[in-house]
């Protein structure tokens, strides 16, 4: 059955996501435009259709890897019940992650991608626009959980956020680069809980 344009453009554009993770995966900030192309079936140009630039493509490509890890976290801090249940949550998944058969390859295009954007000042501020975009996702999910009879409000829920990230990012690296790898999810649970506190959450 033939495509529609729609179907064929879809298709485009993941076989395109697909060949950019391998080749950044590989080759770091050394990865051509033109071997992502040809490993997808296709030209540059479609790059340049359906993601504007190589930029383009490699900010999609961040979007795409971090898209199904935030739906989990948010039905993971949905079915927390308050924030010190959601915080848990949250934690006990990072810990889970770092045991999947495919953890060490996402590690390594996520710091490959770091690598490009340390190196491409145009894509740098592109990147972390992006991630700071799923942020304010996990933001918002914290926004309004209870703790201590009292709902969290928009500001003690970034600060949370923006801790919980660093926290459970560099806990589960250092697991995965055998540095802590006798870490149990308690571990990180209590890690995680330990920042719903004053002094982290700050006044509402």
């Amino acid at each position: 059955m033939r495509k529609t344009r729609a179907e064929a453009k879809e298709h485009n554009r993941r076989a395109l996501l697909d060949a950019a993770r391998r080749v950044v995966a590989r080759d770091g900030h050394r990865a051509k435009l033109e071997e992502i192309a040809e490993q997808a079936g296709l030209t540059t140009g479609a790059v340049y259709s359906l993601f504007g630039s190589k930029t383009g493509l490699l900010v999609a490509l961040v979007t795409d890897h971090l898209g199904p890890h935030y739906e989990d976290l948010e039905r993971l801090v949905s079915a927390g019940g308050d924030a010190r249940g959601a915080a848990e949550a949250f934690a006990r998944h990072y810990r889970r992650l770092c045991d999947d058969p495919d953890a060490l390859r996402h590690l390594s295009f996520e710091i490959s991608l770091q690598d490009l954007a340390l190196r491409d000042p145009e894509l740098r501020p592109r990147l972390a626009a992006s991630v700071r975009a799923h942020e304010e996702r996990l933001t918002a999910l914290f926004t309004g959980l209870p703790h201590d009879g009292a709902p969290l409000t928009e500001r003690q829920a970034r600060r949370l956020a923006t801790g919980l990230r660093a926290l459970l990012v560099g806990l589960s690296q250092g697991v995965m680069f055998g540095l802590a790898e006798s870490v149990s999810e308690e571990y990180f649970a209590a890690a995680a809980t330990a920042l719903i506190a004053p002094g982290v959450l700050g006044p509402a």
